[in-house]
């Protein structure tokens, strides 16, 4: 069983293990509590508060999820003892110092992480806020300073919102958790981005990702089994269209649980498997779920909780359920309520599932056909302002007094101030603004024909709280005006969407024609008179050498155009 204990006003669940001693001290932050503009300040603190401890011979880390961050460690009691009283100390006694090598670090984690297929959801589902920020870069971390890094201690790392989880026989001795008073946090309210359910959205992964909202409960945990044990069965064993299937089941802390289930998907059987996994979830959401399937998804279960370590086990998950006033089961309650799950439970499930469905399809496969809405790629509706046009293309960006839009070849792009959830900066004047929608609007200072003072209204109407400095640019990586500009990534872009096809501009693109054959016409007969001049005996006719020179110049001076556009496409 699980004892309810208390350290230094922290409440700490006990369950005995036939292993090494563990413990876990889990805070009720994450990501989602971060604003774009600040995003990592949680994940910064944690390897603030861990950086002096250094090396050690037992195992210790961190982790920051959307709503929670434990520090955990395994080895002998003393050394347990030690890690969480020094991390409790380091919380609120941060290591400035190691401020900037430590975001570099961060930076440098970010961009080597390999990305999975299902990164993307969460932005496409929360739009750029609370549960979204887990698909963006920590954007916030060169503006982030040690007051800020001080406040959130403050507020989030106190006593009331934590709770210690221990795997052993007993408390370590000399273990003392020095944390502030403060309250308990509430998990963020979900935000959403998707105007209708169930909708899909198009992406380059080789998978198709299902991924749902349902009210957390039992049947809804055994459902997310059936539905990955079906998958398998149909995509692999029969069809052998998928190798990995996988299906998940993950509270959120409110109430509601994600639902999300993959399927691998070749370059050759992109189609085919998005047909066989749109069939799997239409057969379960008509209720065409057999028995057998529930009784081997709830004996796998049942077969857990008869294991000796499954208290120990539980102590994670029970911790978060503490700090999130969800109910916590026992183990009887637990089989009781397994044993309960029927057939019509799995089939409600499955149709909760479907109404809230957003669906991850391969690039150039739409799922409209089997019932789902695209998610919104362009805004509804645009502002009105003062407009300036693209050098090259037809495409015109609007900036008013309620925000920025771009209107031209795709739809409309609009983030409107009051919704901006970051103006990422550059130094050579480039701006982005990304709305809680996660619609995203770049302004590029050299593909408009921009008032000198337009950016700096923006600049302002966004206010220096939301705004992100990043260091300068390249030289090859600020776009410059050419034939064939891309108005969608000219002046914004949707948040993960199709490219824009090109704008070609015709006249622009004949005229480097015209000249490349020109070019090709008089080196041609340039050629031909040098040979003829190499060939001869005689003394060379009288301006003939002049004739040739000429010719070679102006060859090349007609050549520079096609030039200059091959280097710009490349």
């Amino acid at each position: 069983m699980i004892q309810h204990l208390d350290v230094d006003g922290v409440p700490t669940l006990l369950a005995r293990t036939g292993g090494p001693m563990r413990a876990g001290l889990t805070f009720r932050v994450g990501t989602a509590d971060e604003p774009l503009a600040r995003s990592g300040i949680t994940h910064l603190l944690e390897h603030l508060a861990l950086a002096p401890i250094g090396l050690s011979d037992y195992h210790f880390n961190g982790a920051t999820a959307p709503v929670f961050t434990t520090f955990h460690t395994q080895g002998p009691e003393q050394d347990i003892a030690r890690f969480l009283t020094a991390v409790c100390g380091n919380l609120h006694r941060l290591p400035m110092d190691r401020l900037e090598v430590e975001k570099g670090i961060l930076r440098t984690e970010w961009s080597s992480r390999g990305g999975s297929a299902g990164d993307a959801i969460a932005l496409w589902r929360y739009g750029a806020r609370d549960h979204g920020l887990s698909s963006y870069p920590e954007f916030g971390l060169s503006m982030i300073t040690p007051d800020d890094l001080r406040y959130w201690a403050g507020r989030f790392f106190t006593r009331e919102n934590a709770v210690l989880w221990i795997a052993g026989d007993r408390v370590p001795a000399g273990l003392r958790l020095p944390l502030p008073t403060g309250v308990r946090q509430p998990v963020p309210a979900a935000s959403s981005a998707l105007p209708q359910t169930p909708a899909y959205f198009l992406n380059g992964s080789r998978a198709v990702v299902l991924d749902a909202v349902v009210r957390r409960r039992t049947a809804a945990s055994v459902f997310a089994d059936v539905l990955e044990r079906e998958l398998f069965r149909s995509l692999r064993q029969e069809a052998g269209l998928s190798y990995t299937t996988t299906a998940g089941y993950d509270p959120r802390g409110d109430g509601y649980a994600t639902l999300r289930a993959l399927a691998d998907a070749p370059a050759e059987k992109q189609d085919a498997v998005l047909g066989g996994f749109v069939d799997v979830l239409a057969k379960l959401r008509v209720g065409r779920i057999e028995q057998g399937d529930l009784d081997a998804c709830v004996a796998k279960r049942e077969d857990f909780l008869g294991t000796a370590e499954v208290d120990a086990a539980r102590l994670p998950s029970y911790a978060c359920n503490v700090l999130t006033g969800e109910r916590n089961l026992t183990v009887d309650e637990h089989r009781a309520e397994l044993k309960a799950v029927t057939v019509a439970d799995l089939h409600q499930v499955a149709q909760e599932a479907m109404s809230t469905a957003l669906l991850m399809a391969p690039e150039g496969h739409p799922a409209d056909w089997a019932g789902f809405v695209e998610a919104p790629t362009r805004s509804a509706g645009t502002v009105t302002g003062t407009a300036y046009r693209e050098r090259d293309g037809d495409g015109e960006l609007r900036i008013g007094a309620d925000g920025v839009s771009y209107v031209g070849p795709g739809g409309p792009l609009t983030v409107r101030y009051a919704e901006c959830a970051v103006l990422l900066a550059w130094p050579d004047g480039a701006r982005q603004l990304i709305g809680h929608d996660a619609i995203s609007m770049r302004v590029e200072p050299t593909l408009f024909d921009l008032h000198p003072e337009a950016l700096r209204f923006v600049d302002d109407r966004v206010g220096a709280g939301r705004r992100v400095d990043l260091p300068a640019r390249s030289p090859e990586q600020i776009p410059q005006p050419q034939p064939a500009a891309a108005p969608g990534a000219a002046a914004g872009s949707a948040p993960a969407g199709p490219a824009s096809a090109p704008a070609v501009n015709w006249s622009a693109k004949g005229t480097v024609i015209t000249t490349a054959v020109l070019a090709l016409l008089v080196a041609g007969l340039s050629c031909l008179c040098t040979l003829g001049a190499a060939l001869d005996d005689v003394d060379d006719p009288a301006g003939l050498s002049i004739l040739i020179g000429v010719g070679w110049v102006l060859a090349v001076i007609l050549s520079v155009p096609f030039v200059n556009f091959l280097r710009r496409k490349s």
